[in-house]
């Protein structure tokens, strides 16, 4: 992977079973978003290829592209929430761009999220009338709207405290226990990726390291990976892995 004469990711083998909880850690700038966006679908790999329920991304058509995207859901870091839309538009926007229901079930599909999110109040609320935390939460609620079968989560907790970081990896474990679905994340938050992870990986220097679950990530002999634990266990991680 590479923009224009910078390369970004190389020699990079992965494969998430269904149901499966990773979090990619790693500094910043080594390519843990690229990774994320090109499983995804959302760039497509200069090398290589990337299946998604045993389908070549590069080979659908449109209307398999647009039916293979509706199984997906996305929390940016940002969250990319609608500013302009009420929190109960935001959930609804997919729901009404993407499939046949009617507004009474469209509406009833927003209580059920918004009421599974904690968030049920601020239905009515603009994003910018709602907390950091809560609109984290509309963000994961908007990603679930369409009951994906695999979730992409970019930096869930960026930005929060850590109680409520806490409770968003809660969220997060709860509904994908209760929808069965793939999660696919990324944090440098080491508790959280612990918390969260069946399997951790680190993003260091274009490669991609799988160092296990997090009893074998605590013990993984590659140096890079201690030196990061150490580091996101010591504060924000500051210095260059080599």
């Amino acid at each position: 992977m590479a923009f224009g004469e910078q390369r970004v990711l190389r020699d990079i083998s992965l494969e998430v079973p269904r149901g499966e909880k990773l979090v990619l850690m790693g500094p910043s700038g080594h390519g843990k978003t690229t990774l994320l966006k090109t499983m995804s679908g959302l760039i497509t790999p200069r090398n290589g290829k990337v299946f998604i329920n045993g389908y070549d991304w590069s080979t659908l058509s449109d209307k398999e592209r647009f039916e293979t995207l509706k199984k997906l859901g996305m929390l940016f870091q940002k969250n990319a929430l609608f500013d302009s839309l009420t929190c109960g538009e935001n959930i609804a926007f997919p729901l009404r761009e993407t499939t046949d229901l009617s507004e009474e079930e469209i509406q009833t599909k927003v209580d059920v999220f918004l009421e599974a999110v904690g968030i049920s109040h601020a239905k009515p609320l603009f994003p910018d009338e709602i907390s950091g935390g809560m609109q984290k939460r509309l963000g994961i609620a908007r990603a679930l709207a369409l009951n994906p079968e695999i979730i992409f989560y970019d930096d869930p907790t960026a930005g929060l405290d850590p109680i409520t970081s806490r409770k968003i990896i809660e969220l997060i474990l709860n509904l994908q226990k209760k929808n069965n679905s793939t999660v696919v994340a990324i944090t440098n938050d080491i508790h959280r990726a612990f918390q969260l992870a069946d399997r951790l990986a680190l993003v260091v220097n274009q490669e991609l390291v799988i160092t296990g679950n997090p009893e074998q990530t605590r013990a993984h002999p590659d140096p890079r990976v201690q030196q990061f634990i150490r580091g996101a266990l010591a504060g924000p991680l500051t210095e260059t892995l080599q």
